[in-house]
């Protein structure tokens, strides 16, 4: 039950400095991200964690994509005691921890260009309208023979167990290792594309599950390696199959009540839900930008291929923007909504932070929900989508970059040094993009033109 999440039960410094010398531990690392989403880290001896856990550690800023400029590039990595954790995949002896960092300038007012500290700011708003943010997120990922070319290690399909199933082990070690780390799993399976995985976490608060996320995308590539394969979190590296997503599961708590239930309503969805559910159907297309950031991420959202185009919702569809996962009775506290278009590379941190913002938005202003599209939206003629006025998401990172630039609700969410450096990222990364030539070209139009 989200009321019993992990981060709710705080550690503090003599607990980190007792857990640290019970199991030997003989060097931290101190994990935080760029805007990105890309892991950053930097270690320290057992000797330096006192001083680390009092007054964090120096780094230069100005070396980590979107954070200051050179001339204000003194930072400090603040650890967060609640997630100090061993490393599972490093020896016992002379055991590796890590914990996640918080950024401050040297006179200890936060860096508004942390993502960690942008989505705290952002729960911060939450709880002043008396909820807190759980969410849930199904990472797909694909395992290759190698980096250098996508070449499968197996023909399995969806739920498939593949002969001499090497996959399942490897989803096993994963499992075991993420376990170790305190990060719950509700179950994992073979996805639909060859090579393609699913593993699914247990529901938590936001903040520890964009933790948790940066940990198992580090997870997975650590044990690949050690199985002598390489995983992959692209969105789309496989044209004729489907890309990786990361659907997210969400719902906003009072306490230990869950506010999107109402027994009454026909899908048990309270005003609250419905509310959240408008706000982020009303802001999808510039939030897009967010949660699809890399040119690779439209190849992904295409029709065919399972993964969203429409801006529509409905409670069995799985070709709407947002699905609305069955009731089972007697488990309030699991209704929830469930936004598909996310994929796995994005950046968890601004990802829930834009999607809370844009639902919060609706709840605040009562946006009415749209009737839901319960039939396969791909089968729909363009005139009764125009009749029934269902909006499309951007198709290229240059169509999510024109909707995101003009967001006042995207800036709010992410702060104007976000906001601005996220922009110029991806408008640099579409312009050499928009210059490279592909192989397409080169076979296709060389021999003709």
């Amino acid at each position: 039950m989200p009321g019993k999440s992990k981060r709710l039960l705080r550690k503090d410094k003599e607990y980190v400095l007792r857990l640290a010398k019970e199991h030997d531990v003989r060097f931290i690392r101190l994990w935080f991200t760029d805007i990105l989403g890309f892991l950053k880290s930097f270690a320290i001896t057992i000797d330096e964690l006192e001083k680390a856990l009092e007054e964090g550690m120096g780094f230069d800023g100005s070396a980590i994509e979107g954070f200051a400029r050179i001339d204000e590039s003194d930072m400090l990595a603040i650890p967060d005691p609640n997630t100090f954790c061993l490393l599972p995949w490093r020896p016992k002896e002379n055991a590796v921890a890590r914990m996640f960092c918080d950024v401050t300038y040297p006179g200890g007012k936060l860096f508004e260009g942390d993502p960690r500290q942008v989505l705290k700011r952002n729960l911060t708003q939450a709880a002043k309208l008396g909820f807190t943010f759980y969410v849930g997120p199904e990472l797909e990922f694909f395992v290759f023979k190698s980096a250098e070319a996508p070449v499968p290690i197996d023909v399995g399909g969806y739920f498939d167990l593949t002969p001499l199933d090497a996959a399942s082990d490897l989803r096993r070690d994963i499992i075991l290792a993420m376990e170790e780390m305190g990060i719950g799993v509700e179950y994992s399976h073979h996805e639909a594309a060859p090579s393609q995985h699913e593993i699914d976490f247990r529901y938590t608060d936001a903040l520890t599950m964009a933790d948790n996320v940066m940990t198992y995308r580090l997870v997975v590539k650590e044990i690949a390696f050690k199985h002598g394969y390489y995983a992959s979190f692209m969105p789309k590296p496989l044209a004729d199959h489907n890309g990786s997503g990361m659907h997210v599961n969400m719902s906003l708590f009072r306490g230990e009540r869950n506010a999107f239930f109402e027994a009454k309503d026909r899908l048990h969805l309270s005003k609250t839900a419905k509310h959240f559910i408008a706000g982020i159907l009303r802001h999808a297309p510039e939030l897009t930008l967010v949660l699809n950031q890399w040119v690779n991420s439209y190849k992904r959202l295409v029709p065919g291929y399972e993964a969203p185009v429409y801006i529509t919702w409905a409670q069995h569809n799985r070709s709407d923007l947002i699905r609305i996962p069955m009731y089972k009775p007697g488990k309030e506290g699991s209704t929830r909504i469930e936004l598909r278009s996310p994929d796995p590379a994005c950046n968890p941190y601004l990802a829930f932070s834009a999607i809370l913002a844009a639902g919060l938005e609706g709840v605040e202003k009562a946006y009415p929900l749209p009737a839901a599209t319960e039939e396969n939206v791909f089968e729909l003629g363009q005139t009764e989508r125009m009749r029934r006025d269902i909006g499309t998401l951007p198709a290229s990172l240059g169509e999510a970059i024109a909707a995101a630039e003009g967001s006042k609700l995207l800036r709010r969410a992410l702060g104007d040094h976000v906001f601005e450096s996220f922009l110029r990222n991806k408008t640099i990364e579409y312009d050499r993009f928009c210059q490279t030539l592909t192989d397409y070209e080169i076979k296709t139009y060389l021999p003709l033109l």
